[in-house]
């Protein structure tokens, strides 16, 4: 691995050296992380990711995580959106609560309420209600398929994702509710974007700075859910 050089206009970046045994793709991730001034940051400020500053950029624009809030988050491990929101929502100190999910495993995060299992696992929708005991007013899903290499395959199989969490909220969000998804670029499906204008008051795509520019990823955030219809 090499350092930084000085001097103006020249070339500050991390190169990390080849080495037997790492592959060309592995080490450009290493690269990528080395000098993204988001990871550092997380570092610095005790979050678990630098997915934690893409929250961060969107709630300080939407203001839906506030003091005494019931937030669930999907897909939550390794905690950085479960660190901001409980903070956020004041969970630690008992005016909110926080409840994630995750099929993997995730260090405790104070004033939340964690379950391993997987989101798609037909029990887990029971599983999260009853740990709520009563509605959410906001649903976070940070949940992405893992990647295949195949966009298309990777977009309808994370499409999958945001709908099942879309179908959840419409179960358990209180009215006037938030629905945060992450979707890939290609577009949100016409039947969801569709669905979710009818349930919420509003619905826009938001890419916070935080998402690297080369990254396919969006955020559909849903607000002023309407309740649950009976016709």
């Amino acid at each position: 691995m090499t350092g930084p050089r000085g001097g103006g206009g020249r070339d500050l970046k991390v190169r990390v050296k080849k080495k037997a045994g790492r592959t060309a793709s592995s080490r450009r991730w290493l690269e990528r992380q080395l000098n993204d001034p988001y990871v550092a940051r997380a570092r610095r400020e005790g979050f678990r990711s630098r997915a934690a500053f893409k929250l961060i950029e969107i709630d300080d624009k939407a203001h839906f995580l506030k003091p005494g809030r019931v937030v669930v988050d999907l897909g939550a491990a390794p905690g950085g959106w479960s660190q901001v929101a409980a903070k956020r929502v004041g969970a630690a100190e008992g005016r909110g609560r926080v409840v994630a999910i995750d099929v993997l495993e995730m260090a405790p995060v104070p004033g939340v309420d964690f379950l391993r299992l997987d989101f798609l696992d037909p029990a887990a929708p029971d599983r999260l209600r009853a740990m709520l005991g009563g509605a959410a007013d906001v649903i976070l899903s940070d949940m992405a398929a893992n990647a295949t290499g195949h966009k298309r395959t990777d977009h309808l199989r994370t499409m999958a994702l945001v709908e099942a969490a879309a179908e959840f909220g419409r179960q358990v969000l209180a009215p006037g509710g938030v629905f945060l998804a992450k979707v890939l670029q290609g577009g949100t499906e016409r039947a969801l974007l569709d669905q979710l204008k009818r349930d919420f008051a509003s619905v826009k795509h938001v890419k916070p700075a935080a998402s690297r520019p080369d990254s396919a990823e969006l955020y559909v955030l849903a607000t002023g859910f309407r309740g649950v219809r009976t016709a």
